[in-house]
């Protein structure tokens, strides 16, 4: 992909609106040039496909174009979430990161890109309590598993809100775990979708979960819980967090 056409062609296909480009290319300057930037992908024809393209394929969703509030939990690099910023100018986006590296990395990469309607929050995501209810999108990518993720988003989530996360080649076990833990949070899976952010990328899959009911209250459980008793295990955890006596 050449310097010149890359980012006009995801504006076209994805038709993002005026402004667009610049900020993406001022968002690829950033990641290029800042030493500091938490990602190992350093060619700009690589940051173009695997981070702007891959996070743009989630514009096909309506519910991501219809979104006022977003939040991206483990942001990182600002993948999907800057990028999401850029293409819905309407919403308003929440970068939550609880590594104060990355954040600073963030914060400038707001600045310089000039991505006005997001903000930065340093925060482990399960005490982030400003997020709660409020969001009709949430994204993560490269976080967790799914179960996990499920459970990182619900909470933040208005009923009516989805969960898009980003996989790559389906896994039946993975899936069926996040189906137990979406029964227990409120949430509902829909098919997952297979996505191409370019020609070459394969098995790239965007799994979607709505907020069909309220989520219980013991929700978000305490930080660490999550991953070490994911709700998806066959034999669910009990409401403190600690395992089932079998």
């Amino acid at each position: 992909m050449g310097r010149d056409t890359d980012l006009d062609r995801l504006v076209e296909r994805f038709g993002l609106g005026p402004g667009a480009r610049e900020r993406l290319d001022r968002l690829v300057t950033v990641v290029l040039d800042h030493s500091a930037a938490p990602t190992s992908i350093r060619s700009r024809s690589a940051v173009v496909a695997d981070h702007i393209a891959d996070s743009l394929v989630a514009v096909e969703l309506p519910a991501l174009r219809s979104a006022r509030t977003m939040t991206d939990i483990g942001s990182g690099a600002g993948f999907p979430g800057l990028v999401l910023a850029i293409a819905n100018s309407e919403a308003q986006v929440s970068l939550v990161e609880s590594n104060g590296r990355k954040c600073h990395f963030l914060t400038e990469a707001v600045e310089e890109a000039r991505i006005g309607n997001a903000t930065v929050v340093n925060a482990r995501v399960e005490e982030w309590s400003a997020g709660i209810g409020a969001n009709d999108v949430v994204t993560a990518r490269a976080v967790a598993g799914l179960d996990v993720v499920a459970e990182y988003a619900a909470p933040l989530l208005r009923v009516g809100g989805v969960l898009i996360a980003w996989r790559g080649r389906r896994d039946g076990e993975e899936e069926a775990a996040a189906a137990r833990a979406a029964a227990v949070l409120g949430l509902e899976p829909e098919p997952p979708r297979h996505v191409s952010p370019y020609r070459e990328a394969e098995h790239r899959h965007l799994h979607v979960f709505r907020k069909i009911g309220e989520t219980p209250a013991r929700f978000p459980r305490r930080p660490g819980i999550p991953r070490k008793y994911p709700l998806g295990n066959a034999s669910p955890p009990r409401a403190n967090g600690a395992p089932r006596r079998t």
